[in-house]
């Protein structure tokens, strides 16, 4: 099949499928999940950016993703960002136009009114000074709230981060996973019962980085389970380019270990909630490609997704793993995700 076959078939599915009333759709789109974090799309085009297809149109970025063949979308949440963006009405905004493509949500909540990662997890400024338990409330009130107004949208999201990537924990210092594991455990409860009472069917993740660590992985969620946290999926973060002394096979090889290892372990199923490369990287597409084949090769079938890390963000805030050039065209790397 062509690349402009696959693209007409892909372009002329997304079309069925958003015709479809919503919870047609989201049966229709169940299964492995390849998908995308746009969270910047809505600052991107306030700033002007265009968009093209691979054949250099503009075009909505929603219906390119569909003809890429990803059919799932993320969205990240923060607390009370100082611009608005990735605020609860932004969040609202791009969510409403995921579900009119016929897309599969994921939320993302970062429990900071900013970035939230490995390196830094710092607490909104209007939970600063609270207590270990008024924290936990904040967590289930903000998580009911968020989930709540999309419920009110007509929005159903299929799975549900509480935390990204808190491989050393979240809401630092209290909830620091290598000093209080037990908060931290606590406050990932606390995100996961609002959630289920806001999304009974939704699938809460919890998210850690670097899949190749498998020794990483295991110390946090062992520390989860044995102080009464919950989860559904086991989240990764996989940059086989950034991992340090060995190359890219050796690292998407070492995921795939891990990922079995978690998913027996646990008995739970596993999926790439973050990957990305360079956007000129040679081998772009082969590494993107060999690590949904990774996620594809867990036992049992408990590999159940991927998601590229903004692929839209050409030339954006110094961010150097899209998936377009910089023209705003996506490149080989998209074709990863094509069937």
């Amino acid at each position: 099949m062509t690349p402009i076959t696959r693209r007409a078939g892909a372009l002329l599915a997304g079309l069925l499928l958003a015709a479809l009333p919503a919870a047609t759709v989201r049966a229709a789109a169940g299964g492995f999940a390849k998908g995308a974090d746009i969270s910047w799309i809505t600052e991107m085009e306030a700033a002007g950016r265009p968009f093209l297809n691979r054949d250099g149109k503009r075009q909505d970025l929603f219906v390119t993703l569909r003809e890429q063949g990803m059919d799932a979308v993320r969205l990240r949440v923060w607390v009370d960002p100082a611009d608005g963006y990735n605020g609860l009405a932004d969040v609202l905004a791009k969510a409403r136009r995921a579900r009119d493509a016929g897309m599969r949500l994921m939320i993302d909540f970062h429990y900071s009114d900013n970035w939230a990662d490995p390196a830094k997890q710092f607490k909104p400024a209007a939970w600063k000074g609270y207590s270990v338990e008024r924290l936990a409330g904040a967590v289930a009130e903000h998580t009911r709230a968020t989930l709540a107004a999309l419920r009110e949208a007509g929005i159903t999201p299929e799975w549900v981060q509480v935390g990204n990537e808190t491989t050393h924990g979240v809401l630092w210092p209290e909830g620091a996973a290598g000093i209080h594991m037990a908060n931290y455990a606590r406050f990932v409860a606390s995100g996961y019962d609002a959630v289920k009472q806001i999304f009974p069917d939704a699938l809460v993740i919890v998210h850690v980085d670097n899949c190749h660590d498998n020794r990483q992985f295991r110390w946090n969620f062992d520390g989860l389970l044995a102080n009464g946290g919950k989860f559904d999926v086991i989240g990764a973060s996989a940059y086989p380019t950034t991992v340090k002394r060995i190359g890219w096979r050796a690292a998407t090889a070492a995921c795939l270990h891990n990922m079995n290892d978690l998913a027996a372990r646990y008995g739970k199923p596993v999926m790439l909630a973050e990957v990305g490369v360079p956007w000129n990287h040679p081998e772009g597409k082969a590494i993107v490609a060999d690590l949904i084949a990774k996620v594809r090769q867990v036992d049992h079938g408990k590999g159940v997704g991927a998601f590229y890390w903004e692929p839209q963000a050409y030339d954006w805030k110094g961010y150097p793993m899209g998936a377009f050039d910089r023209g705003g065209k996506p490149t080989a790397i998209m074709d990863a995700f094509v069937p």
